[in-house]
Protein backbone atom coordinates (compact mmCIF):
# COMPACT_ATOMS: atom_id res chain seq x y z
CA UNK A 1 0.00 0.00 0.00
CA UNK A 2 1.35 3.12 -0.83
CA UNK A 3 2.51 5.16 1.91
CA UNK A 4 2.48 8.60 1.17
CA UNK A 5 -1.45 8.91 0.41
CA UNK A 6 -1.91 7.27 3.70
CA UNK A 7 0.08 9.65 5.52
CA UNK A 8 -1.51 12.78 3.38
CA UNK A 9 -4.62 11.71 4.29
CA UNK A 10 -3.49 11.64 7.87
CA UNK A 11 -2.25 15.18 8.06
CA UNK A 12 -5.34 16.37 6.03
CA UNK A 13 -8.01 15.29 8.45
CA UNK A 14 -5.92 16.85 11.52
CA UNK A 15 -6.65 20.49 11.51
CA UNK A 16 -3.28 20.65 13.99
CA UNK A 17 -1.17 20.10 11.09
CA UNK A 18 -2.62 22.86 9.27
CA UNK A 19 0.03 25.37 11.63
CA UNK A 20 2.77 23.78 9.55
CA UNK A 21 3.24 26.78 7.50
CA UNK A 22 4.51 28.54 11.05
CA UNK A 23 7.63 26.05 10.67
CA UNK A 24 9.36 28.27 7.61
CA UNK A 25 8.31 31.09 9.01
CA UNK A 26 9.75 31.12 12.41
CA UNK A 27 13.17 29.58 10.32
CA UNK A 28 13.07 32.81 7.88
CA UNK A 29 12.34 35.32 11.18
CA UNK A 30 15.49 33.61 12.63
CA UNK A 31 17.53 34.68 9.65
CA UNK A 32 16.05 37.68 9.09
CA UNK A 33 18.29 39.80 11.39
CA UNK A 34 17.93 41.87 14.34
CA UNK A 35 14.85 43.70 13.04
CA UNK A 36 12.43 41.43 13.82
CA UNK A 37 10.63 41.72 17.26
CA UNK A 38 11.49 38.85 19.83
CA UNK A 39 7.59 38.31 20.68
CA UNK A 40 6.97 37.57 17.11
CA UNK A 41 9.59 35.29 16.33
CA UNK A 42 8.47 33.66 19.95
CA UNK A 43 4.93 33.50 19.27
CA UNK A 44 5.71 32.09 15.30
CA UNK A 45 8.21 29.30 16.83
CA UNK A 46 5.33 27.81 19.64
CA UNK A 47 2.72 27.76 17.02
CA UNK A 48 5.24 25.81 14.98
CA UNK A 49 6.13 23.67 18.05
CA UNK A 50 2.50 22.63 17.48
CA UNK A 51 2.14 20.69 14.46
CA UNK A 52 5.61 19.19 14.87
CA UNK A 53 4.73 17.82 17.92
CA UNK A 54 1.65 15.93 16.54
CA UNK A 55 3.55 14.39 14.37
CA UNK A 56 5.87 13.26 17.01
CA UNK A 57 2.89 11.30 18.37
CA UNK A 58 1.92 10.13 14.99
CA UNK A 59 5.01 8.31 14.92
CA UNK A 60 5.62 7.26 18.35
CA UNK A 61 2.03 5.80 18.31
CA UNK A 62 3.05 3.58 15.08
CA UNK A 63 6.14 2.22 16.60
CA UNK A 64 4.32 1.40 19.40
CA UNK A 65 1.50 -0.44 17.56
CA UNK A 66 4.35 -2.25 15.76
CA UNK A 67 6.35 -3.29 19.34
CA UNK A 68 5.01 -2.61 22.69
CA UNK A 69 3.40 0.19 24.78
CA UNK A 70 6.54 0.60 26.93
CA UNK A 71 9.40 1.11 24.08
CA UNK A 72 6.35 3.43 22.69
CA UNK A 73 6.81 5.38 25.79
CA UNK A 74 10.21 5.00 25.90
CA UNK A 75 10.78 6.34 22.48
CA UNK A 76 8.38 9.24 22.87
CA UNK A 77 10.47 10.36 26.19
CA UNK A 78 13.41 10.21 24.82
CA UNK A 79 13.17 12.44 21.45
CA UNK A 80 10.82 14.01 23.28
CA UNK A 81 14.20 14.91 25.83
CA UNK A 82 16.07 16.00 22.60
CA UNK A 83 14.90 19.78 22.37
CA UNK A 84 15.96 20.08 26.17
CA UNK A 85 18.90 18.63 25.96
CA UNK A 86 20.37 20.01 22.66
CA UNK A 87 19.05 24.00 24.22
CA UNK A 88 21.00 22.55 27.47
CA UNK A 89 24.45 22.19 25.60
CA UNK A 90 24.67 25.55 24.02
CA UNK A 91 24.03 26.60 27.07
CA UNK A 92 26.22 24.80 28.64
CA UNK A 93 28.89 25.76 26.35
CA UNK A 94 28.30 29.56 26.63
CA UNK A 95 28.81 29.20 30.73
CA UNK A 96 25.06 29.80 31.55
CA UNK A 97 24.70 26.95 34.27
CA UNK A 98 21.70 28.82 35.94
CA UNK A 99 19.91 28.27 32.85
CA UNK A 100 21.13 24.76 32.36
CA UNK A 101 20.55 23.81 35.99
CA UNK A 102 16.46 25.29 35.26
CA UNK A 103 15.75 23.72 32.64
CA UNK A 104 16.58 20.40 34.59
CA UNK A 105 14.70 21.11 37.34
CA UNK A 106 11.82 22.66 35.13
CA UNK A 107 11.38 19.68 33.09
CA UNK A 108 11.00 17.32 35.94
CA UNK A 109 8.11 19.64 37.62
CA UNK A 110 6.70 20.10 34.39
CA UNK A 111 6.54 16.46 33.14
CA UNK A 112 5.47 14.98 36.72
CA UNK A 113 2.64 18.19 37.53
CA UNK A 114 1.58 19.77 34.49
CA UNK A 115 1.54 17.34 31.72
CA UNK A 116 0.74 13.96 33.61
CA UNK A 117 -1.75 16.77 35.39
CA UNK A 118 -3.26 17.94 32.31
CA UNK A 119 -3.36 14.47 30.80
CA UNK A 120 -5.19 12.94 33.71
CA UNK A 121 -7.87 15.77 33.45
CA UNK A 122 -7.96 15.19 30.18
CA UNK A 123 -8.46 11.56 30.66
CA UNK A 124 -10.60 11.39 33.13
CA UNK A 125 -13.52 13.81 31.65
CA UNK A 126 -13.35 11.41 28.38
CA UNK A 127 -13.83 8.12 31.04
CA UNK A 128 -14.93 7.93 33.96
CA UNK A 129 -12.23 6.45 35.80
CA UNK A 130 -9.04 5.04 34.01
CA UNK A 131 -6.67 2.59 35.57
CA UNK A 132 -2.52 1.79 34.99
CA UNK A 133 -0.45 -1.33 36.19
CA UNK A 134 0.86 0.24 39.30
CA UNK A 135 3.47 -2.39 39.57
CA UNK A 136 5.92 -0.39 36.91
CA UNK A 137 4.51 2.63 38.53
CA UNK A 138 5.63 1.68 41.98
CA UNK A 139 9.41 1.19 40.56
CA UNK A 140 8.74 4.80 38.44
CA UNK A 141 8.32 6.04 41.82
CA UNK A 142 11.31 4.95 43.69
CA UNK A 143 13.59 5.78 40.16
CA UNK A 144 12.71 9.23 40.48
CA UNK A 145 13.22 9.11 44.37
CA UNK A 146 16.82 8.56 43.51
CA UNK A 147 16.86 11.33 41.33
CA UNK A 148 15.54 14.14 43.90
CA UNK A 149 18.19 12.47 46.07
CA UNK A 150 20.88 12.85 43.85
CA UNK A 151 19.89 16.73 43.08
CA UNK A 152 19.42 17.12 47.18
CA UNK A 153 22.86 15.93 48.10
CA UNK A 154 24.94 17.85 46.35
CA UNK A 155 23.05 21.00 47.18
CA UNK A 156 22.90 20.11 50.99
CA UNK A 157 27.17 19.06 50.69
CA UNK A 158 27.09 23.14 49.21
CA UNK A 159 26.37 24.02 52.59
CA UNK A 160 28.55 22.61 54.86
CA UNK A 161 32.00 22.98 52.10
CA UNK A 162 33.86 26.22 51.97
CA UNK A 163 35.13 27.99 48.87
CA UNK A 164 38.62 26.07 49.72
CA UNK A 165 36.94 22.77 49.32
CA UNK A 166 35.78 22.83 45.61
CA UNK A 167 37.54 20.22 44.67
CA UNK A 168 35.45 17.93 46.98
CA UNK A 169 32.17 19.18 45.72
CA UNK A 170 33.44 18.62 42.01
CA UNK A 171 34.25 14.86 42.92
CA UNK A 172 30.63 14.41 44.64
CA UNK A 173 28.90 15.91 41.24
CA UNK A 174 31.13 13.37 39.27
CA UNK A 175 30.65 10.51 41.08
CA UNK A 176 26.79 11.32 41.16
CA UNK A 177 26.62 11.59 37.78
CA UNK A 178 28.80 8.26 37.21
CA UNK A 179 26.17 6.33 39.56
CA UNK A 180 23.25 8.15 37.90
CA UNK A 181 23.88 6.74 34.34
CA UNK A 182 24.85 3.32 36.07
CA UNK A 183 21.25 3.66 37.56
CA UNK A 184 19.69 4.66 34.26
CA UNK A 185 21.24 1.82 32.42
CA UNK A 186 20.27 -1.06 34.98
CA UNK A 187 16.54 0.59 35.14
CA UNK A 188 16.73 0.30 31.33
CA UNK A 189 17.47 -3.37 31.40
CA UNK A 190 15.10 -3.97 33.97
CA UNK A 191 11.94 -2.01 32.08
CA UNK A 192 12.84 -4.20 28.66
CA UNK A 193 14.69 -7.17 29.33
CA UNK A 194 14.16 -8.92 32.94
CA UNK A 195 10.93 -7.91 33.57
CA UNK A 196 9.14 -6.17 30.99
CA UNK A 197 5.97 -8.11 32.46
CA UNK A 198 6.43 -4.88 34.69
CA UNK A 199 5.08 -2.45 32.11
CA UNK A 200 2.09 -4.68 30.48
CA UNK A 201 -0.70 -2.28 30.10
CA UNK A 202 -3.71 -2.70 31.79
CA UNK A 203 -6.68 -4.16 29.93
CA UNK A 204 -9.03 -1.81 29.47
CA UNK A 205 -11.42 -0.91 26.90
CA UNK A 206 -11.20 1.47 24.63
CA UNK A 207 -13.28 3.90 22.30
CA UNK A 208 -12.14 2.84 18.29
CA UNK A 209 -10.66 5.21 16.74
CA UNK A 210 -11.06 5.32 12.84
CA UNK A 211 -7.23 5.23 11.83
CA UNK A 212 -6.17 5.80 8.60
CA UNK A 213 -3.58 3.59 7.70
CA UNK A 214 -0.50 1.78 9.63
CA UNK A 215 2.89 3.39 8.86
CA UNK A 216 5.72 1.29 7.91
CA UNK A 217 8.14 1.01 10.74
CA UNK A 218 11.18 2.40 8.37
CA UNK A 219 8.71 5.44 7.85
CA UNK A 220 7.61 5.25 11.61
CA UNK A 221 10.94 5.94 12.55
CA UNK A 222 12.28 8.71 10.21
CA UNK A 223 9.49 10.65 10.56
CA UNK A 224 10.43 10.22 14.41
CA UNK A 225 13.80 11.49 14.22
CA UNK A 226 13.15 13.84 11.27
CA UNK A 227 10.18 15.75 14.05
CA UNK A 228 12.90 15.67 16.33
CA UNK A 229 15.11 16.98 14.74
CA UNK A 230 13.02 20.22 13.80
CA UNK A 231 11.97 20.35 17.21
CA UNK A 232 15.39 20.93 18.35
CA UNK A 233 15.67 23.67 15.96
CA UNK A 234 12.16 25.50 16.74
CA UNK A 235 13.23 24.95 20.72
CA UNK A 236 16.66 27.25 19.79
CA UNK A 237 14.45 29.94 18.20
CA UNK A 238 12.19 29.86 20.87
CA UNK A 239 14.67 30.21 23.77
CA UNK A 240 16.52 32.83 21.55
CA UNK A 241 13.52 35.07 22.14
CA UNK A 242 11.98 33.92 25.17
CA UNK A 243 14.33 36.22 27.73
CA UNK A 244 14.19 39.42 25.80
CA UNK A 245 9.91 38.56 25.41
CA UNK A 246 9.56 38.28 28.94
CA UNK A 247 11.58 41.65 29.82
CA UNK A 248 8.52 43.28 28.18
CA UNK A 249 6.12 41.33 30.56
CA UNK A 250 7.69 41.61 33.59
CA UNK A 251 8.96 38.11 34.26
CA UNK A 252 11.24 36.98 36.90
CA UNK A 253 14.45 35.05 35.67
CA UNK A 254 13.14 31.98 37.75
CA UNK A 255 9.54 32.06 35.53
CA UNK A 256 11.18 32.39 32.70
CA UNK A 257 13.59 29.57 33.24
CA UNK A 258 11.60 26.97 35.20
CA UNK A 259 8.17 27.34 33.48
CA UNK A 260 7.99 28.81 30.63
CA UNK A 261 10.71 27.19 28.62
CA UNK A 262 10.54 23.81 30.31
CA UNK A 263 6.69 24.18 28.85
CA UNK A 264 7.84 24.96 25.78
CA UNK A 265 10.89 22.61 25.82
CA UNK A 266 8.08 19.59 26.76
CA UNK A 267 5.49 20.46 24.04
CA UNK A 268 5.93 17.37 22.63
CA UNK A 269 5.41 14.92 25.83
CA UNK A 270 2.41 17.39 26.56
CA UNK A 271 0.32 16.67 23.39
CA UNK A 272 1.67 12.93 23.22
CA UNK A 273 0.66 12.34 26.76
CA UNK A 274 -2.91 13.90 26.89
CA UNK A 275 -3.59 12.44 23.40
CA UNK A 276 -2.83 8.89 25.31
CA UNK A 277 -4.95 9.69 28.12
CA UNK A 278 -7.31 10.80 25.81
CA UNK A 279 -7.33 7.02 24.18
CA UNK A 280 -7.68 5.37 27.81
CA UNK A 281 -4.09 4.44 27.11
CA UNK A 282 -3.16 5.97 30.32
CA UNK A 283 0.48 3.32 30.46
CA UNK A 284 1.87 5.00 27.31
CA UNK A 285 1.13 8.52 29.08
CA UNK A 286 2.60 7.60 32.54
CA UNK A 287 5.47 5.94 30.25
CA UNK A 288 5.68 9.14 28.10
CA UNK A 289 5.26 12.23 31.17
CA UNK A 290 7.17 10.23 34.26
CA UNK A 291 9.61 8.20 31.57
CA UNK A 292 10.45 11.53 30.10
CA UNK A 293 11.61 13.19 34.21
CA UNK A 294 13.49 10.07 34.52
CA UNK A 295 15.45 10.00 31.36
CA UNK A 296 16.41 13.83 32.22
CA UNK A 297 16.95 13.08 35.47
CA UNK A 298 19.28 10.09 35.30
CA UNK A 299 20.39 10.60 32.15
CA UNK A 300 20.30 13.71 30.77
CA UNK A 301 22.30 15.55 34.16
CA UNK A 302 24.61 13.29 34.32
CA UNK A 303 25.47 13.41 30.73
CA UNK A 304 25.36 17.46 30.81
CA UNK A 305 27.71 17.37 33.97
CA UNK A 306 30.25 14.71 32.13
CA UNK A 307 30.16 17.29 29.11
CA UNK A 308 30.51 20.12 30.84
CA UNK A 309 34.35 19.13 31.66
CA UNK A 310 35.31 19.36 27.87
CA UNK A 311 33.17 22.22 26.25
CA UNK A 312 31.95 24.28 29.31
CA UNK A 313 34.07 26.96 31.43
CA UNK A 314 34.49 25.04 33.99
CA UNK A 315 32.38 21.50 36.01
CA UNK A 316 28.64 21.40 36.03
CA UNK A 317 27.37 20.66 39.27
CA UNK A 318 24.16 20.18 40.91
CA UNK A 319 23.68 22.69 43.50
CA UNK A 320 20.15 23.97 43.35
CA UNK A 321 20.21 25.72 46.57
CA UNK A 322 17.03 25.61 49.34
CA UNK A 323 13.78 26.49 46.91
CA UNK A 324 15.48 24.42 43.78
CA UNK A 325 15.45 21.31 46.76
CA UNK A 326 11.88 22.14 47.90
CA UNK A 327 11.02 22.36 43.68
CA UNK A 328 12.70 18.88 42.70
CA UNK A 329 10.42 17.39 46.38
CA UNK A 330 7.26 18.63 45.87
CA UNK A 331 6.53 17.23 42.87
CA UNK A 332 7.79 13.35 42.83
CA UNK A 333 5.86 13.69 46.87
CA UNK A 334 2.83 14.85 45.00
CA UNK A 335 3.30 12.01 41.82
CA UNK A 336 4.09 9.14 44.38
CA UNK A 337 0.88 9.91 46.39
CA UNK A 338 -1.51 10.21 43.71
CA UNK A 339 -0.06 7.33 41.62
CA UNK A 340 0.11 4.29 44.83
CA UNK A 341 -3.38 3.05 44.10
CA UNK A 342 -3.13 2.57 39.93
CA UNK A 343 -6.48 4.56 39.65
CA UNK A 344 -7.18 7.62 37.53
CA UNK A 345 -9.81 10.46 37.56
CA UNK A 346 -10.14 13.95 36.69
CA UNK A 347 -9.51 15.55 40.01
CA UNK A 348 -6.10 13.63 40.51
CA UNK A 349 -5.64 15.85 37.31
CA UNK A 350 -6.49 18.82 38.98
CA UNK A 351 -4.71 17.92 42.13
CA UNK A 352 -1.17 17.85 40.06
CA UNK A 353 -2.30 21.18 38.25
CA UNK A 354 -3.13 22.98 41.12
CA UNK A 355 0.45 22.21 42.85
CA UNK A 356 2.26 23.34 39.27
CA UNK A 357 0.22 26.50 39.56
CA UNK A 358 1.40 27.15 43.27
CA UNK A 359 4.86 26.57 42.32
CA UNK A 360 4.46 28.84 39.65
CA UNK A 361 2.96 31.56 40.82
CA UNK A 362 6.12 31.47 43.57
CA UNK A 363 8.57 31.47 40.82
CA UNK A 364 6.96 34.75 38.83
CA UNK A 365 6.50 36.65 42.06
CA UNK A 366 9.96 35.53 42.91
CA UNK A 367 12.23 38.85 42.88
CA UNK A 368 15.36 38.80 40.51
CA UNK A 369 17.41 39.81 43.90
CA UNK A 370 20.92 38.37 43.68
CA UNK A 371 21.52 37.23 47.06
CA UNK A 372 18.19 35.29 46.87
CA UNK A 373 19.09 33.02 43.60
CA UNK A 374 16.21 30.48 42.86
CA UNK A 375 19.21 28.46 40.82
CA UNK A 376 22.67 29.08 42.21
CA UNK A 377 24.99 29.03 39.48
Amino acid sequence: MPILPIMLNSFIRKPIYWLAPFIPIAEILQHSGGHTQAAIKFGCAALALIPMSALMVDSTEQIAEQSNQTLGGLLNATFGNAPELIIALIALKAGLFDVVKASIIGVILANLLFVLGLSLLVGGLYYRGQKFNRRGVRVERSVLMIAAISIVLPSVFDNFVSPEMYQHESALNFCVAVVLLITYALNMLFMLKTHPHYYVPKKVEEVLVQESGQWPLYVAVLVLLGSSVVLALLSEILVGAVEETAKHLGMSKAFIGLIIIALIGGAPETVAAVTMARKNKLDLTLGIAVGSSIQIALFVAPILMLSSYFIAPKPLNLVVGNAGIMIVLFPVMIFSMIAADGKSNWFKGVQLLSVYLLIALFCYFLPDIPTLPLIKP
